[in-house]
Order: C-alpha cells, then sequence, then structure tokens
C-alpha cells in the first residue's frame, strides 16, 4: 500500500535547514536543502524581453545583444552559486547557442551572455537558467 505525507513545513534535527535524503542503493546520502535550484527563469530573450516563469527573480535587465541579468528577491550567502544555463531559438531552426556566465556574479544578481556558434553574441528566443547554491 502507498503512503502518503502531508506537511507544511519539513525540519532537520541537526540542523534546521539540513535534511538528508537516502539515495539509490541506500548507500549514500543527498543534503535535499543543497540539492534544490533557488533561482530559475524562463526567458524570452528576443526582442523586448519579457520572464515566462520565475522563482526568486525580482528583476530582469536587457544589457543589449545576447546580455541578461537577473536581480535575485532573496539574496544568496556568495557570489560562489552555480548558474547552468541553455539557449535555443524555434525560429533559427538549426541555431547552436552557448551560454556563458558572464562574469560580475554577486550575492543579488548575475549576467549571462549567449552566443551563437560562430562566436557573436545573439538573443534567444528561450532563454533557460537556474542558479544553485546557499542563500543568506
Amino acid at each position: 500500500m502507498a503512503s502518503q505525507l502531508k506537511v507544511d513545513t519539513i525540519t532537520g534535527v541537526t540542523t534546521a535547514g539540513s535534511i538528508a535524503v537516502t539515495g539509490e542503493g541506500n548507500s549514500t546520502t543527498t543534503n535535499l536543502q543543497q540539492g534544490l535550484a533557488k533561482m530559475w527563469a524562463n526567458l524570452n530573450g528576443s526582442g523586448t524581453i519579457a520572464l515566462r516563469d520565475s522563482l526568486n527573480v525580482g528583476s530582469t535587465t536587457d544589457g543589449g545583444t545576447g546580455i541578461y541579468s537577473f536581480s535575485f528577491t532573496n539574496n544568496f550567502s556568495n557570489d560562489d552559486y552555480s548558474s547552468p544555463s541553455s539557449a535555443g531559438d524555434d525560429s533559427a531552426g538549426t541555431s547552436r547557442f552557448i551560454m556563458a556566465h558572464d562574469g560580475g556574479a554577486a550575492t543579488s544578481s548575475y549576467q549571462t551572455r549567449v552566443h551563437f556558434n560562430n562566436g557573436d553574441d545573439s538573443d534567444a528566443e528561450n532563454v533557460s537558467t537556474s542558479s544553485l547554491g546557499d542563500l543568506a
């Protein structure tokens, strides 16, 4: 018989924000808090940029062709977070894009840049990004 657990808050016993989850094979554990994305965004980055949906994004800024900045609603505790990103353009067919974390990461924001496969900066119709790290 399947079980169902309904709660509003889960708190660790040893450390309030740290919950260990046993992984596959029952031999390792994952820290649930460390494994969660603390920010994510899906952005139309072509023309007038617009967020389609997001979590923990206070605002976005168009910094020029292929350059997007994201400000956080809740800051990170340091600037050592990871921000994997991807981009694509349905209208361009076989376009290849490379996303680059464009330096200048701060606890309250970061900037990313989209390059077309020839290395030129390019706006992208579909921009997706997330940030993983510790919130302040």
